[in-house]
């Protein structure tokens, strides 16, 4: 009769995988505030770039693989959360990459938390953990690309400081496309300069932000549920032109990257309705209502050099954790 493991060595055994899409920022709805919600956001959860990582019990915390340093602390800080001691090993196969406008933190954050919580027999709730990951502080679109994917709008944060609530979600139409424009020699603003420049930035025009919260419901939504990219992409481009301006002076123009303005520039050149930067950049997005459009344009951009261009669809399915139940 072979051997039957043990109770502490078949613990040992299980693990946890989380794949997380990326996601786009497309852009705040009200910097004002003048109605007690700040921010507000408009975003997309994509299906690449993405992270995989596995989660298993260890006697120790062990990490492997790409941005170790910060998977070490979103794990300190989900152990502590759940009341659990580090003991895991974490791998991680597969990253995000960092501080190019992919929300990579916050998938990889909420990544760990979900995977430790289910290692743990822990129901995860993403909102739960955001105070402890430090994520959501002005916008729940990450948040929710991690749960839910789609097209989504939060309501920006109120007094209570607690995490953006999602107003509005809905899937992204099949066909469509986005060319990712990956500019692979910048980073976009992060960390300590990102938070002096929302308190150096002066108060954001109230006229703009209603024009932006119009376009946001009148426009894009409505062109997204039937599925009319002409005018999704000029409500997007619209909005990204009043946003990018307002942080123009903290990112050296309306773009991060100078190498991505200019092709924005030509697909602007083209008629092409649809494009922007994702949140600081310096990854830029140009939206297509097909897989052949995209093929078309990329042909024609592609010239060599630094830049990467990726064909990425919508993902309407938040994060796969998959394991021990």
């Amino acid at each position: 009769m072979a051997e039957v493991p043990g109770r502490n060595e078949a613990a040992a055994e299980l693990s946890v995988r989380v794949e997380a899409p990326a996601r786009l920022h497309f852009g705040f709805l009200d910097l004002h505030g003048g109605l007690g919600r700040r921010f507000g956001s408009i975003g997309l959860a994509i299906d690449e770039p993405s992270l995989a990582l596995t989660v298993r019990r260890s006697a120790h915390l062990t990490v492997a693989g790409p941005e170790a340093e910060r998977v070490r602390g979103y794990a300190e800080a989900a152990a502590a959360h759940l009341g659990r001691d580090t003991g895991v090993a974490i791998t991680v196969e597969r990253a995000i990459p960092a501080h190019a406008g992919f929300g990579s933190g916050t998938q990889l954050g909420l990544a760990v938390a979900a995977a430790m919580a289910r290692l743990n027999g822990t129901p995860f709730a993403a909102a739960a953990f955001a105070a402890t990951l430090d994520r959501g502080n002005r916008s729940g679109v990450g948040l929710c690309a991690f749960t839910e994917g789609g097209l989504i709008v939060d309501g920006g944060r109120g007094p209570d400081g607690g995490p953006p609530p999602v107003i509005a979600r809905l899937p992204y139409p099949d066909p469509w496309r986005i060319v990712l424009i990956i500019d692979p020699e910048r980073d976009g603003v992060h960390g300590v300069p990102e938070v002096e420049a929302f308190r150096d930035l002066p108060r954001f025009p109230e006229a703009q932000a209603a024009e932006i919260c119009r376009i946001t419901l009148m426009q894009v939504l409505p062109a997204a549920a039937l599925a009319e990219p002409q005018a999704f992409g000029a409500g997007i481009t619209r909005i990204q032109d009043l946003i990018g301006d307002h942080f123009a002076p903290h990112q050296g123009g309306r773009y991060a990257s100078t190498a991505v303005a200019q092709v924005l520039a030509s697909v602007a050149a083209q008629g092409v309705p649809g494009y922007g930067q994702s949140s600081w950049g310096p990854t830029g997005f140009v939206l297509m209502p097909s897989e052949a459009d995209a093929r078309a344009l990329v042909a024609g951009l592609d010239r060599g050099g630094p830049l990467r261009f990726v064909i990425a669809r919508g993902r309407n399915a938040g994060a796969s954790v998959t394991g021990p139940t």
